[in-house]
């Protein structure tokens, strides 16, 4: 799950959260949406499960358009794709880190 957000001064904080689990799924799901409170809860449960958080103003806004559980539209899929990948890089780089902590022949220099 990557949660996306959106804070402009003169607006209320939005917030996304989108599912994707390849070969599960045909295309990235919202799974929870929302401003004000309800968009600061939803950043704060995602910090808590460790859910990368990108921010994306124009993303956010276009998210908010879809219902719970509603599947992206193909308009979507490059600006979701991108977002995907950077939350996917994040974590091969923290495991790759923990993998190198618990494992000295991964890391020579941990010895």
């Amino acid at each position: 799950m990557t949660a996306t957000r959106n804070a402009p001064a003169d607006a209320p904080q939005r917030a996304a959260a989108l599912r994707y689990e390849a070969g599960a799924d045909r295309a990235p799901r919202v799974v929870a949406k929302g401003q004000g409170p309800l968009a600061e809860e939803i950043i704060r449960r995602a910090r808590e499960s460790g859910v990368a958080i990108h921010e994306a103003p124009e993303l956010a806004a276009a998210l908010m358009q879809f219902d719970i559980d509603q599947q992206i539209p193909p308009a979507l899929y490059i600006a979701v794709a991108e977002v995907l990948a950077w939350a996917y890089s994040l974590e091969s780089a923290a495991n790759l880190a923990a993998a190198t902590r618990r494992d000295p022949a991964i890391d020579p220099k941990s010895e």
